[in-house]
């Protein structure tokens, strides 16, 4: 990665130029700390300070995934089009590029991220920029770079302008010796896959950066996340996308899980509620950095058993990917997310029922099943 030791040196020779760092002035955070990546306040790209009456200035980074859109469109309607800034470094689709603020954003490239956070005002950044599980395994070295290189990039961006920042975690980051059925906050995270270590290193960089420089991290540990409006990403629990769709086009559907291989599930409107409830949720009510949320555990054979209630001729084979299983076996069956509903009262909205309804009527069921009629 030539660019990070480059990005690497550069950092080291600025904090080098001013001794050890110790008295220079610094962009104001929330407790006594500072970012390891100092500047001097009177630099000409230092950032402008909001008050709380303001709406928040918003950056989205891997916003082009299953999550960003729809994140993008639930900020817009409620802070105003223009303060929310969609970013990947792919190109969007015509409705995604004119649907509100697009930039190219790579978050290996130090210099560019801080550009844009310095030149927009940002105030919230939402981390989405990760390789999952599946797809993280089969190129190793990208997922370390992206999943962990571009994290301390965007924590030393956001500690330096003191920014609010959700980095979103996983059930992928536990392991076989934690406890599943149910899976609390706070217990052993042993994970076996490089997309469950980064977010591990996520959650526990994030906590730290928020105790040594006072850094605004929150965090939610996800779920599988279910989605009409996105096409599956290489994840473990995708098999509950992808159903949907095989559904529709084919009345067949291969899993490459077990068909009792349970795993706790949500629709994407919940995972956005919550995302949104916990930004924010005042720092008061908030007894940890990172929190399990849920709303229903299903298994293949449970969620094809109420698809075929809108299909009833869809045949369900399994064909099992032995790499996908023993991740799926290595993670909760179900979360405990207790605490997310006591502190800042989280509710979710969406059971398996609603969720197979909602789905269809999105997907457009009622011609496939016209046709097979």
């Amino acid at each position: 990665m030539p660019i990070v030791r480059n990005l690497g040196r550069a950092a080291s020779q600025l904090l080098q130029s001013s001794g050890c760092g110790c008295g220079v002035s610094l962009v104001p955070v929330r407790a006594i700390g500072v970012s390891p990546r100092q500047v001097a306040s009177d630099a000409s790209f230092h950032s402008v300070t909001f008050s709380e009456s303001d709406h928040p200035r918003v950056l989205i980074t891997g916003g082009l995934g299953q999550l960003g859109v729809g994140l993008a469109r639930l900020l817009r309607k409620r802070f105003g089009k223009n303060n929310v800034i969609l970013s990947d470094i792919r190109k969007p689709a015509d409705n995604v590029f004119y649907s509100g603020p697009f930039i190219f954003a790579d978050i290996l490239d130090y210099k560019n991220l801080r550009e844009i956070v310095v030149n927009n005002r940002i105030t919230w950044l939402f981390h989405y920029s990760a390789l999952l599980s599946a797809v993280g395994e089969a190129n190793v070295p990208l997922a370390r770079a992206v999943n962990i290189t571009g994290l301390h990039n965007v924590l030393d961006i956001a500690a330096e302008h003191n920014l609010r920042l959700f980095v979103p975690s996983t059930i992928g980051a536990f392991g076989p010796t934690s406890p599943r059925d149910p899976t609390p906050d706070l217990c052993i995270q042993r994970p076996r896959t490089i997309y469950g270590v980064s977010k591990v290193h996520a959650e526990l960089m994030g906590e730290y950066y928020h105790y040594r420089y006072g850094l605004d991290f929150r965090c939610l540990r996800y779920p599988g996340i279910i989605s009409a409006d996105s096409q599956p990403g290489g994840g473990t629990t995708d098999y509950a996308v992808q159903i949907f769709h095989d559904a529709i086009k084919t009345g067949k559907f291969k899993c490459y899980l077990r068909p009792d291989t349970r795993l706790p599930m949500m629709y994407i409107d919940d995972c956005l509620k919550a995302t949104l409830e916990v930004m924010e949720a005042p720092a008061e009510a908030l007894t940890m950095r990172t929190y399990n949320i849920s709303a229903m555990s299903f298994t293949p054979e449970e969620l094809a058993q109420e698809v075929q209630k809108y299909v009833p001729e869809l045949q369900m084979t399994y064909n099992v990917d032995q790499v996908r299983q023993a991740i799926a076996d290595s993670w909760p069956m179900n979360f405990d997310d207790s605490n997310a509903r006591r502190d800042w009262g989280w509710k979710h909205d969406y059971d398996l029922p609603e969720l197979v309804t909602t789905m269809f009527s999105y997907l457009g069921s009622d011609s496939r099943i016209a046709q097979a009629n």
